[in-house]
């Protein structure tokens, strides 16, 4: 199993320069990958571009990019850039987001968030492989191509947490990004879903990218304090709610690894033993002196 780390989470002001000074500090700290978010402030593949001038070996992913507000011609051609920019390192996260940011505050339709990502994969997939599509769905309507000399098609990675989403993803991408899903949902719910799902439809087994709370701490009861705290809203947003709910988790501190060095160790391989192909380190906060603590003993274990 791979380790990587998120580079930042939302709430986090740091600007460009510093999140590619923290990309930096990863690949030589030893971890395999990076992630990135997309809120609403800086673009995630833009800060990714600019990191692979300053990185040459970690993989660079977005974890993830929303659909909904990006034509799949702009994402693709976005994409393939940041492909061409880094040699090839790009791993393309990408998820539906949430129906009260679509609909609250884009005023775009999310009433079939199935059907959108099933028909976006379809298009995203031939325009990343360089192809003519020609496609005429029921919510897309696409006869484009793009060229980007050189870049080949990154891995496509899809904020999957229901079953339904589990199985598209098995079928149409190269795997999929959980955040929220503890070892239970992942071995009981996630995992089987997709590698079925790959399975039928005759595609090699499925990256599971797992991002999840880290916490080094020898107050137990005062970590789970600090991970609920931080991560308050992701039990609260119906789909995590849906996916802590799965996995018989009542807060986010219940999916989070908290405790000493052999407690995040013993953590860590668990997720392995699960089926979790790629482990992604979220601290809570990245200046505290215990966000550094953590960071520091997980790329200890992320070394070769």
């Amino acid at each position: 199993m791979r380790i990587g780390t998120a580079i930042s989470m939302p709430g986090d002001l740091t600007g460009a320069n510093g999140l590619v000074a923290r990309a930096k500090q990863a690949e030589q700290a030893g971890f395999a990958s990076v992630w990135l978010t997309q809120v609403s402030g800086l673009d995630a593949l833009t800060v990714l571009a600019m990191a692979a001038r300053d990185t040459s070996t970690i993989e660079l992913g977005t974890a993830v990019v929303p659909t909904y507000p990006r034509h799949p011609t702009v994402l693709a051609g976005q994409a393939l850039t940041v492909q061409d920019a880094s040699g090839g390192r790009l791993s393309l996260g990408i998820g539906l987001s949430h129906k009260i940011v679509i609909e609250n505050s884009l005023g775009l339709d999310y009433s079939r968030p199935v059907a959108h990502m099933r028909e976006y994969l379809q298009v995203l997939n031939g325009l990343l492989a360089g192809e003519p599509v020609r496609f005429a769905g029921e919510l897309y309507r696409v006869s484009a191509q793009i060229t980007v000399p050189g870049a080949h098609k990154p891995p496509v990675l899809v904020a999957a947490l229901g079953p339904a989403m589990l199985r598209l993803s098995g079928r149409l991408a190269d795997g999929t990004i959980t955040w929220m899903g503890g070892l239970n949902y992942l071995r009981d719910v996630a995992v089987p879903a997709i590698r079925q799902a790959a399975a039928a439809a005759g595609r090699r087994a499925p990256r599971i990218v797992s991002m999840v709370p880290v916490l080094l701490a020898d107050d137990v009861a005062a970590g789970r304090n600090l991970v609920n705290a931080t991560f308050r809203m992701y039990g609260q947003l119906p789909s995590y709610r849906a996916t802590l709910d799965r996995g018989g988790a009542q807060d986010p501190a219940d999916v989070a690894i908290i405790g000493d060095r052999a407690a995040i160790r013993s953590g860590i391989e668990a997720y392995a033993a699960a089926g979790v192909t790629d482990f992604v380190l979220a601290t809570p906060g990245f200046e505290t002196p215990e966000a550094i603590a953590t960071y520091q003993t997980v790329a200890e274990l992320a070394r070769p």
